[in-house]
């Protein structure tokens, strides 16, 4: 399935905004069933110069500066990806406690590197509550991928889809008691219940098809990675109770939402602004 992507960012200022510097996480992860066959980043104001780098996960970051005096500022990301469909569903005999038993060892490489997705992190602090929530689902006994996906099921049917119910700001502690909120929320609900049991879960970021029926299309989406040894990382969708396949384009990957944010920078001068974004994916 080839898909054409256009995302647009807008900001707009009260006042001038002197100069800005900027980086984006805009440009689709390349992986073993995804392929990024073009892509382009365009700026307004034209910025002094791109740079492309990879972060500490591995993401593409471009980073700029506009120096030029501006009362708005538009960044575009478009192109065309490619996406197969997975080989076959990921099964795991490992249970959640030898799954927990396997991350705290760290005797292999695997686990080394998954360890570090099973501890707290800035959006995604260890709650009681959430410990207590997940218990029964990510029994010790368990398959951790049968758990996981079960958990998926969980939020789900347990948290309330309302978009400006949350903002990034709101503390994930107010969204597990108002149970109520938006993708990231739940994205960070679910990471957060793994890792209060010791599991490796880390934040996805990415787009839907805008014709897949499934809510958080146009917009930037999120859902949630879980390691299984032996398998490696199987990703679920609690906003829409679905295991990503053809319809889930990944963008980003980190420990929470601070790691993978779309756009973020600094500006000198403009005052207060507003922020516009459209995100289309279609057929290619």
């Amino acid at each position: 399935m080839l898909s054409r992507i256009t995302h647009k960012t807008r900001y707009t200022y009260e006042g001038p905004v002197s100069h800005c510097l900027t980086e984006a996480r805009l440009t689709p992860r390349l992986l073993p069933g995804q392929k990024l066959l073009e892509w382009q980043l365009k700026v307004e104001p034209q910025p002094s110069a791109i740079t492309s780098r990879q972060d500490y996960f591995g993401n593409d970051v471009s980073s700029f500066a506009v120096f030029d005096a501006h009362m708005e500022l538009v960044i575009t990301a478009s192109g065309v990806v490619e996406l197969r469909p997975p080989a076959e569903t990921p099964h795991s005999p490992w249970t959640t406690s030898e799954t927990r038993a396997y991350l705290a060892s760290l005797a292999e490489p695997a686990a080394l590197r998954a360890s570090e997705f099973t501890w707290e992190s800035p959006f995604v602090p260890w709650l009681a509550e959430l410990e207590a929530y997940s218990a029964p689902t990510l029994a010790p006994e368990r398959p951790v991928l049968e758990a996981a996906q079960a958990l998926m099921t969980q939020v789900y049917r347990d948290f309330a889809y309302t978009p400006k119910a949350t903002s990034i700001e709101t503390p994930l502690s107010v969204v597990m008691e108002k149970r109520q909120g938006v993708c990231q929320d739940f994205a960070h609900v679910m990471i957060g219940a793994l890792r209060a049991h010791g599991l490796a879960a880390r934040y996805v970021s990415g787009y839907l098809h805008n014709d897949a029926g499934f809510e958080g299309a146009g917009a930037s989406h999120a859902w949630v990675s879980v390691f299984a040894p032996g398998v490696g990382w199987v990703d679920y969708d609690p906003t829409n109770n679905v295991q990503p396949a053809q319809g889930h384009i990944t963008l980003a990957l980190g420990r929470d939402f601070g790691d993978v944010t779309p756009v973020k920078g600094i500006t000198v001068g403009g005052g207060a602004h507003t922020l516009e974004v459209d995100v289309r994916v279609v057929p290619a």
